[in-house]
Order: C-alpha cells, then structure tokens, then sequence
C-alpha cells in the first residue's frame, strides 16, 4: 500500500502540473498511451495476449467510459479545490458503491451498509461544508468523480466473474485513448506534448497502472479491513503535500469529515469480513 500512496500523491501533483500545458482530454489521452505500451509489453513478455478477449465487450465499454468520465473530473477538480480535500471526497466512493450495488450487483442494503452510506455522506457536508457561497465547481467535479469511480468498481467486480486482470486493463488502456482522442479533438486542436509535460505525462500514466496492481496485490496478500485504514493515510500525505507544494491550509473540516467518512467506510468492511467468516464457518462444518 505504500506503493499505491506514492503512485496517487505523484499522479495528483503530475497531473497539476501537465494541466497548465494540457485540458484533461488530453491528459487521459497521453495517459492512456502509456498505459497501452506498458501492458502491451507485459502482455508480450509473459505471452498472456490469449487472455485478451471479447466476450464482453459491451460492458468493457460501459466501465471503461464511467473511469473516463470519472478521471476527468478528478483531474480537473485538482486544478480547482485543494488536493486534501480532492481525496476526502473521493473516498465517498463505497459510500456510492453500497447505494449502486442492489442496482447493479442484486447485493442486499443492510442496515450496517445503509448506515456506512449516511456516515459517510455526514462526512461528505463536513468536506464540502455546502452553503450558497461555498458549492464551487471543484467541489462538485470531485464529488462527482466519487461516483463514476463507484460505477467503475462496480462494473470491475461484474467483469472479474469471467475476464482476467489482464484483459481488463488492455481494454481500459486501449478504449480510454480512443476516448480521449475523441474528446480532445472536438476542438480542433489537440496540443502535442512538450519538453516540460512529456514527463509528466509519462509519470501519469505510469502511476495510474502502478496504484492499480499495488492496491489489487494488497488486497491479495492482506484482508480489506487492514487495506483500508493503510489506504487512508492517503489523505494526511497528500495535506502535507499540499501544504508545502502549493501553500494550501490543513482545514481541520476537511480532515474531520474525511475520518467520518473512512468510519463509515470501515464499519461496512468489518461487518461483510464478519459476514465471509460466519459463512466459511459453516461451509467447514
């Protein structure tokens, strides 16, 4: 998880930087190359281009478009609202996930997940602190990215039944250029990148897979309800970054509502890890 820490704080202050060159179109873009050329060549080398399929290409289209959709939105909320507080919204994301999964994933809404959710959108208010003066557009922009980034897990987890990881990151790689391609040429002008964002870019694209696979080995290795707490340590690190980089205040309402919304987040973990275990339980027996 220290990987996954490092690859999101360098990938948020990658991505301020390439903005003052790049829209967030073209970011995903370049992105997305990256992407294509790293799993290309590990897909080559370990000869796994067989795992790479089809079969459900339509909803590989439908993850790939709300992970999109929801990276956009938090590369443009971190040019607009301080990085803390970029995060402190994104982790609202299985707040999301618990309100989509009876939706999407037929999952029952307990009491213990409906309770997580209310915690965590009273963390939400203490973030974003809403009144008429104070809902600006990056607020917005990262909350809304909460949500497609629940979309995204959602549409993952229903993916994981039959494609492999493999397969699933070719086509986030390869769709999300063609996706950025797109959005960034509505305009007419897609800006090519320079000496001072060519790196940048590249550190993008590199951090995004490398936070992917170091969070996906953790949960391998160790259960989510000790992922998770490590996972929040996030939000400390990147106020300090925040603070020495930019300049930006350590308000202690962002930092109060982000600790609402990981006890929300961990209530619902510890009581589905309790769940698993009086289930294994009883398989044994």
């Amino acid at each position: 998880m220290i990987g996954a820490i490092v690859s999101f704080s360098l990938m948020a202050v990658s991505g301020r930087i390439a903005a003052e060159v790049h829209d967030t179109f073209e970011i995903m873009l370049y992105r997305s190359i990256v992407g294509i050329v790293i799993v290309s060549a590990v897909l080559t080398v370990t000869g796994h281009w067989r795992q790479v399929t089809t079969n459900r290409f339509g909803e590989q289209i439908l993850r790939n478009g709300a992970h999109f959709t929801a990276q956009n939105l938090w590369l443009a909320a971190i040019t607009m609202i301080p990085l803390a507080q970029v995060f402190a919204l994104e982790f609202t994301s299985p707040m999301w996930v618990v309100f989509m999964a009876p939706f999407l994933l037929g999952e029952k809404l307990t009491v213990v997940r409906l309770a997580s959710a209310v915690l965590g959108f009273i963390g939400v208010l203490m973030v974003a602190r809403p009144d008429v003066s104070g809902i600006d557009t990056g607020i917005i922009f990262g909350a809304a990215a909460a949500v497609f980034f629940a979309l995204t897990f959602i549409f993952t987890k229903r993916l994981t039944n039959t494609e492999t990881v493999a397969c699933i990151l070719f086509w986030l790689t390869g769709m999300q250029a063609v996706f950025g391609l797109l959005a960034s040429g509505i305009d007419g002008d897609i800006a090519l990148p320079t000496l001072q964002s060519l790196p940048w870019l590249a550190l993008i694209g590199l951090c995004g897979l490398s936070a992917h696979f170091c969070v996906t080995n953790a949960l391998k290795i160790a259960p989510a309800s000790t992922v998770v707490p490590f996972d929040f340590v996030r939000l400390p690190v990147i106020a300090v970054i925040g603070m020495l980089l930019y300049g930006e205040a350590l308000d202690l309402w962002v930092l109060a509502g982000a600790v609402v919304i990981f006890a929300g987040n961990y209530i619902n973990i510890v009581a589905e890890n309790r769940k698993l275990r009086i289930v294994s339980s009883a398989g044994a027996e």
